[in-house]
């Protein structure tokens, strides 16, 4: 399993979270998903500012390079061009593969 998250900040305007937000429900996690992640989460991140984090997993490495390849720049782009970095947002991606997990079912 290998994991990508983006991290993405508003110093801006507090409604340009919001319109954000529905767009990357409404929109763009269904493209992601399309171009080959397995799943998404959203997580809104504890701050005095909007923050939000989303962590796509994919099944392999490889995967991901598909979808680095074929699909994220198109996709990055229509973000872009929706929400510019000048309205006062900014991204931080990261990614790296899964080497175990842990539930509490497991641990008795």
């Amino acid at each position: 399993m290998f994991f990508y998250t983006v991290r993405c900040e508003f110093q801006g305007d507090p409604q340009l979270a919001d319109h954000w937000l529905a767009w990357l429900r409404d929109v763009h996690l269904e493209d992601v998903l399309h171009a080959g992640a397995r799943d998404a989460q959203v997580l809104r991140i504890d701050a005095e500012i909007p923050i939000y984090e989303i962590r796509y997993s994919f099944e392999s490495r490889a995967d991901f390079d598909l979808y680095e390849r074929d699909h994220a720049p198109r996709l990055r782009a229509e973000g872009l061009d929706l929400f510019p970095l000048n309205q006062g947002l900014s991204y931080q991606r990261s990614c790296g593969e899964l080497l175990f997990s842990q539930s509490a079912i497991n641990a008795n």
